[in-house]
């Protein structure tokens, strides 16, 4: 299953990366040239390098938390929404609370997991206890958050010296540290990534979300129990969407809640969950490339005049030619395996048959050979 998932992606990478080169090809762009600015701008010097690092540490937390709820059937479609409270939160304390640094920023930092990972309790009540699709509810509750924190930043909260709707500035003892560029945020994005991978593959509530998300009815009939894990999965899949809109205040460079925070940062982590096929692993790399597209398309458009939005394109049609591929894939290898096992098959039965035929001959010739040592015949 692994082989088969890397070769899909490896598959899918070249293909959409080929399609983009002849999209370029055929606007009449330099695509070599391009795709040299695309990378150079995103890996090849310090300052591009910790450039995507900050913006995979969000997408690495968006896109686990989509993994998350998908991988254990819970159908999380409200990673916005989450985003949005953890961010508010963060946003909210980081102005009241006026503590030490070393007490004031674990506090911020727990309460947009809390406020991410309520949010999504709401939703996963409701599917308990009046059944109501969690597709349904966690979609809708993305407008209510987006409302209500519009509100938030355009009244109570409010910055009366800003020319358009935010929050006041956090306290500076909530802000990450920046080092050379680096953000505090790749650190903790880092180890969020870390524990859940480790939660997810080597403990039994992770074994037992995978089942759920692999067959709800085996998991039910061989003793999971499903409902505490529907929960549970869903406050680790809202805790982390939340804690990605708490680090964008509070490891960014505003340092408060602005409209518009993080806008497609949720729903591309949607996306790398869907093209990574809910594997934790497969999520980091996948967020780590689209990171990579979507910093170095800004450089490509200076250098090329490409406009950046291509690396949406280039996005949608890794998406496209991944999941195609996977299946695709999958086919190829299974037909593969089982021309080798019948090529076997006939090779063994041709030895088969030649030993037996071996063991004829013998037999046959023992039996026409002539017996000496017998008796003489009686005279007449």
């Amino acid at each position: 299953m692994r082989r088969q998932q890397a070769v899909a992606a490896a598959v899918g990478v070249v293909v959409s990366l080929l399609a983009g080169l002849m999209i370029l090809w055929l606007q009449g762009y330099p695509a070599a040239q391009s795709y040299s600015a695309l990378f150079s701008y995103s890996l090849f010097s310090q300052f591009a390098l910790f450039s995507t690092l900050n913006k995979a540490s969000t997408l690495v937390l968006t896109g686990t938390s989509a993994a998350v709820g998908f991988g254990s059937n819970c159908i999380n479609l409200g990673q916005v929404g989450q985003f949005l409270m953890g961010a508010m939160a963060a946003a909210a304390f980081g102005i009241a609370v006026g503590l030490p640094k070393w007490l004031t920023l674990p506090l911020v930092i727990l309460a947009s997991i809390v406020a991410g990972a309520g949010w999504s309790l709401l939703a996963a009540l409701m599917k308990l206890k009046w059944r109501m699709n969690e597709f349904i509810t966690t979609l809708m509750l993305n407008f209510v958050a987006d409302y209500f924190t519009q509100w938030l930043i355009s009244g109570p909260m409010l910055d009366p010296r800003a020319y358009s709707p935010m929050t006041r500035m956090t306290n500076p003892q909530a802000w990450l540290g920046m080092y050379n560029g680096l953000s505090g945020s790749v650190a903790v994005a880092a180890c969020s990534f870390a524990v859940t991978w480790l939660v997810w593959n080597r403990s039994k509530f992770g074994y037992e979300c995978r089942v759920m998300g692999q067959n709800p009815s085996f998991a039910a009939a061989g003793g999971c129990a499903v409902p505490r894990n529907f929960v549970l999965a869903m406050l680790l899949s809202g805790a982390l969407a939340g804690l990605a809109g708490g680090l964008m205040v509070i490891g960014g460079m505003q340092h408060r809640f602005v409209k518009g925070i993080g806008a497609n940062y949720a729903w591309d982590g949607v996306m790398i969950a869907i093209v990574a096929g809910n594997s934790i692993t497969a999520t980091g790399l996948y967020a780590l490339f689209f990171a990579v597209l979507q910093t170095g398309a800004m450089g490509m458009e200076l250098e090329t005049a490409v406009p950046s939005e291509f690396a949406l394109v280039l996005q949608a049609i890794v998406v496209l030619a991944v999941v195609a591929s996977r299946e695709s894939t999958r086919l190829f290898l299974a037909g593969l395996a089982a021309r080798i096992r019948a090529r076997r098959a006939i090779a063994l039965g041709d030895a088969r048959a030649a030993q037996a035929a071996q063991l004829a001959q013998r037999a046959e010739a023992d039996h026409a050979a002539p017996t000496g040592g017998g008796q003489d015949e009686p005279r007449a």
